[in-house]
């Protein structure tokens, strides 16, 4: 028995010693996979931390560019002239694409009409190691979605999209001459490239861990994210469809008279708003590509031409104002008037003919102006019109503006001045004129021109818009009422010499002008013509200024055959669009002939 319970005992200690075996077994296991996980997290975070992370973000990481959405810019009324609608970018991550990239590239650039070199060197990587390549930029959503359908049947990877907004012009070729147009990456030209430090806003950009070539975000890993700042709008004063219409209406009287280009504006006579600014030929903003380069700015701003007899209205003015003329003056007007360097005569043919200074502007006399304006000293006239404004710029905001010339009264000789009065030696753009007229128009105050509301800064650093317009006094009421008094004489059917400029229904002081052009190569007379008319409605309470130029017509005309049709047609739109209502004024009884 005693035998017995011994080997019983001992069974049970073996027993017992099997599991605390085991446990030390496991204990020295654990043991080594904790040192190991130790080592490791000492090599990842003590001996060589941001080259393991930077392979990390390398392999998986997806950097997303966040574009910023353009600020529209918008006719006075908010509706939109330039806004940006739904794109797409086309990315490649050439570690998944450059294996196939000749295969990849022919099917993009045949489906998006990109250049096949190019898309090849952005599926092969432009930089070593480069996990992140454009491929097209503002691409159409629906095409774009299509064309990611036809990369993922034929099994390629390595492909995907991401917003980016596409510049569009709604109204094609509305406005195209002042909105500029976009490049693929920069603005190249009008409001576009002039404010685009406001409209652009400010890209950001979003980064997270991806699983592959789609950039498809792994839950719960490390991300960051800078939004995009979008772009501001910009307001203009400009009245999307009275814009389109003078453009209509301009193209129609190019077309007619076969004539080399025009340019029409009209402003708001008591702000100075410019609510349209129309040149012909111009563009469509969508397709630039598709204009010739010199259609692609606005000529009514960056180019100068002489103004012709419109100016005899400014040389009026000045002389009554300084109280050296009046309406009723009497003139004799010879048939030709010997000067010092040449002989001065009229655009019609009379002998000793007897006008007033009010017959001098209805029959458009340049002999009559010129003895008008033998009263002032070239000092004297050059001070008048640079207070209408000439011979500087308006600065309202358009690229390019020229400033014209207008010879400083010390330099001028009594030959020039001449000349000057009456519209030649002397060079202006589209809106200085129309700003001169417009002062006769206010009553003899000069109110700077503007055609964006509000205010904004354009890339030179100069604030422009309607905050910073200017009023200032040029010539006294009653010398701008008497000029305008004698601008009514102009389309009147028997003593003017432009009725077809008549509004049906309402008051018109105008004038008419036609110049000689001189040639850019020679410096010279060429031959060729502008004709304008410029003018205001209604004449004894007047709303809104319209002038209208155009270029080297083929046709025989003069501003009031020409022009004056066009400032009818435009003047009597903007009055009923506006909702103006006649007068009921009794035309100018001056007398034109004594």
């Amino acid at each position: 028995m005693p035998s017995n319970r011994a080997t019983g005992h001992g069974k049970r200690g073996a027993s017992r010693g099997a599991p605390m075996v085991r446990l030390r077994i496991g204990f020295v296991l654990i043991a080594i996979v904790l040192s190991f996980f130790g080592a490791r997290l000492v090599q990842l975070q003590g001996v060589d931390p941001q080259a393991y992370a930077l392979r990390a973000a390398a392999e998986g990481a997806a950097r997303v560019t966040l574009v910023a959405e353009r600020g529209d810019i918008l006719d006075r009324n908010g509706i939109p002239l330039a806004d940006s609608i739904k794109g797409k970018m086309v990315v490649a991550d050439p570690a998944l694409t450059a294996d196939r990239a000749p295969e990849i590239a022919r099917l993009l650039s045949d489906r998006l009409s990109i250049d096949y070199f190019r898309t090849l060197t952005a599926l092969r990587g432009r930089q070593e190691g480069s996990r992140y390549e454009y491929v097209a930029r503002r691409v159409p959503s629906t095409l774009a979605s299509d064309t990611l359908a036809e990369i993922d049947a034929a099994g390629f990877s390595g492909i995907s999209l991401q917003d980016d907004p596409i510049r569009d012009y709604p109204a094609g070729d509305v406005a195209a001459n002042l909105l500029g147009y976009m490049g693929t990456d920069e603005p190249l030209g009008g409001f576009e490239r002039t404010f685009d430090e406001q409209l652009a806003g400010v890209d950001g950009e979003a980064t997270w861990q991806s699983t592959s070539g789609r950039g498809i975000r792994i839950p719960l890993r490390e991300s960051t994210l800078k939004a995009a700042q979008n772009g501001a709008p910009l307001r203009t004063t400009l009245d999307r469809d009275l814009q389109w219409f003078t453009q209509k209406v301009l193209a129609e009287s190019v077309q007619r008279y076969r004539a080399e280009s025009g340019s029409a504006i009209v402003m708001d006579t008591r702000t100075g708003e410019i609510l349209a600014l129309a040149d012909v030929p111009t563009f469509d903003a969508n397709e630039p590509s598709e204009a010739d380069e010199e259609d692609l700015g606005s000529r009514a701003m960056n180019d100068t031409y002489e103004p012709g007899s419109v100016q005899k209205v400014l040389t009026a003015a000045s002389l009554i104002d300084a109280d050296k003329a009046f309406a009723r003056q009497k003139f004799k007007v010879p048939g030709s008037l010997p000067r010092q360097d040449r002989v001065i005569g009229d655009w019609f043919d009379h002998g000793n003919i007897r006008l007033t200074l009010a017959g001098i502007i209805a029959k458009s006399s340049n002999i009559g102006t010129v003895l008008a304006a033998d009263a002032f000293s070239p000092v004297e006239l050059v001070s008048y019109l640079r207070r209408f404004g000439l011979g500087q710029r308006t600065d309202i905001g358009v690229r390019g503006e020229t400033a014209g010339i207008l010879t400083a009264g010390e330099a001028m000789t009594s030959q020039t001045k001449d000349r000057v009065a009456f519209g030649q030696s002397l060079s202006v753009n589209v809106a200085q004129m129309a700003a001169a007229v417009n002062t006769i128009a206010n009553g003899g105050v000069l109110v700077s021109p503007s055609i964006i509301a509000g205010s904004a800064v354009t890339d030179d650093g100069t604030t422009v818009g309607t905050d910073v317009a200017t009023r200032t006094r040029v010539v006294s009421k009653q010398a701008a009422r008497a000029t305008a008094k004698m601008m009514e004489k102009v389309v009147d059917p028997e003593d003017g010499v432009a009725p077809a400029a008549q509004v049906p229904g309402y008051l018109v002081a105008g004038k008419t002008g036609t110049a000689q052009r001189v040639a850019p190569d020679c410096g010279c007379y060429d031959g060729s013509t502008t004709v304008s008319f410029g003018g205001f409605a209604p004449a004894d309470d007047a709303r809104f200024t319209v002038y209208v130029v155009i270029h080297a017509p083929r046709v025989d005309g003069g501003g009031g055959s020409i022009s004056g049709p066009v400032f009818s047609r435009i003047m009597g739109y903007v009055l009923g669009r506006y909702g103006v209502e006649p007068t009921g004024g009794k035309p100018s009884r001056l007398p034109v002939e004594w």
